[in-house]
């Protein structure tokens, strides 16, 4: 039976909706005004798509494209590591575990900003600096112990005794995984998929540094281009957050569901 809001519960949703609601009304009317009128009159809305005709164009879905690989590449190649890796640490115990998840919670810890100047030397020397698989590489390694964390409390609720089960039937380790454990754990993995892509579709400071052309930046990165030495484009600035968040918003939508049982269900056990 579903309980009646209190006061207080009302109040803080009143103060929540304020929070994130009138930035996002500002961003939104914004984008639709003319750089004169963003801050000669705040108050009067007289919608134009001046500053969506700019810059819709090539370089805009160049940049979308970007992101779209970036953030798939990404998310694919952190499943495919984290996946087994907090499978091991979900069922392996001891010395090993405390020292693997030790390292997990330092390499979270570590400042992305400290990882550029390694990454840009490495990358140079491999020949991955202005190329998208440099950039997946990159989120891979910053996005994968998040992953790894995420998903091991979902690998740790999935009863042994199937597996025992299962290897008495003479099933494989691999058929094991593959057919009863994965089915169990799959709202974890999907969920820790969803985030990561989240995540990577919004990542900036590795695309601006690792990409030398401007014409390759994904979305994130094209955003900062409306800020020049002459100001700030605010209108295009403001189409382009809103047009930037479209695609997520979409992800976000269709996942919202998974999200919220995932993330509770992970938080539970």
């Amino acid at each position: 039976m579903r309980t009646k809001a209190g006061p207080v519960a009302v109040l803080i949703k009143i103060l929540l909706a304020l929070m994130y609601g009138v930035p996002l009304l500002w961003i939104i009317t914004t984008s639709f005004k003319s750089s004169a009128d963003v801050f000669q009159s705040p108050f009067l809305f007289q919608p134009v798509t001046d500053a969506y005709s700019d810059v819709i164009g090539p370089q805009l879905f160049a940049a979308l494209r970007q992101s779209v690989l970036i953030a798939v590449g990404t998310t694919v190649l952190v499943l495919l590591i984290g996946i087994p890796a907090a499978y091991g640490l979900a069922r392996v115990s001891g010395w090993i575990t405390s020292v693997g998840l030790g390292l997990l919670i330092i390499f979270q810890m570590l400042p992305q900003t400290a990882n550029i100047i390694p990454l840009f030397q490495v990358f140079s020397q491999w020949g991955l600096l202005d190329e998208t698989i440099g950039v997946i590489f990159a989120d891979t390694a910053l996005l994968t112990p998040f992953a790894v964390m995420l998903m091991r409390p979902f690998f740790r609720a999935v009863p042994y005794e199937l597996e025992e089960a299962a290897s008495i039937d003479g099933a494989t380790v691999p058929r094991t995984f593959l057919q009863i454990v994965m089915p169990v754990a799959r709202n974890g993995v999907a969920t820790t998929g969803t985030l990561v892509f989240m995540l990577a579709w919004g990542e900036f400071l590795y695309a601006v540094h690792l990409f030398l052309s401007p014409g390759t930046y994904p979305l994130s990165a094209l955003v900062a281009q409306q800020v020049g030495a002459f100001g700030i484009n605010w209108p295009g600035l403001m189409a382009l957050a809103v047009l930037t968040s479209i695609p997520i918003l979409i992800v976000y939508t269709l996942s919202y569901r998974l999200l919220r049982d995932g993330l509770t269900v992970g938080a539970v056990k």
